[in-house]
């Protein structure tokens, strides 16, 4: 068991997801999150991680793709794992070798179906329904070189009915979303 594991959380938007995680190992024994970092000033995410005193950083494109400065600020947190969590740009080369197996990402949807580039948010849901799937999810992958094409840890799936659109589509992976991701990346530390 890792005695201390120290959780970076990567996000772009709303950070719905990044505060259940917050809330989760608030009080962990062995788990906590030490660093929150951003693409987007705007991000509501930001705010949430404040609200739980939890240390917050932005970057640029150049930043984060063309310099180790993201991978320095996370050695400086003695960040051990990262979490993305509604983050919506590539992991650049040098986070990934610094982190081997150590990069987790929750996807809205059952892959390898509906993943790739351009493959986030309501544009995941739209695409199950023009699929006339009947059943879609969520996945927990490690986080690779390519989109969406890392070692899957978990998939949770909700039935899809020919009456849902897009956005009742989303509220049912949402949940799913809340209700796993906490937990299996506690799994995924401590297995």
């Amino acid at each position: 068991m890792n005695q201390s594991a120290r959780l970076a959380v990567f996000l772009s938007g709303t950070g719905s997801n990044a505060e259940k995680i917050f809330s989760y190992f608030k009080d962990h024994p062995s788990i906590c999150v030490g660093l929150v970092l951003s693409n987007n000033l705007e991000a509501q995410g930001l705010q949430r991680a404040i609200k739980f005193n939890i240390p917050t950083r932005t970057f640029t494109k150049q930043q984060f793709r063309e310099s180790d400065e993201v991978l320095d600020w996370l050695k400086e947190s003695e960040i051990t794992h990262i979490v993305l969590a509604g983050f919506l740009w590539m992991i650049p080369i040098n986070l990934i070798k610094a982190y081997p197996n150590r990069i987790i990402n929750i996807h809205p949807a059952l892959l390898p179906k509906f993943g790739g580039k351009g493959m986030y948010g309501i544009k995941v849901h739209e695409a199950v329904k023009a699929a006339n799937e009947t059943q879609t999810g969520i996945t927990l992958h490690e986080v690779n070189e390519k989109y969406d094409e890392g070692k899957i840890i978990f998939q949770a799936t909700c039935n899809v009915l020919s009456t849902d659109t897009p956005e009742l589509i989303a509220g049912k992976v949402q949940a799913l979303e809340h209700t796993h991701y906490p937990t299996e990346i506690e799994k995924w530390i401590n297995p």
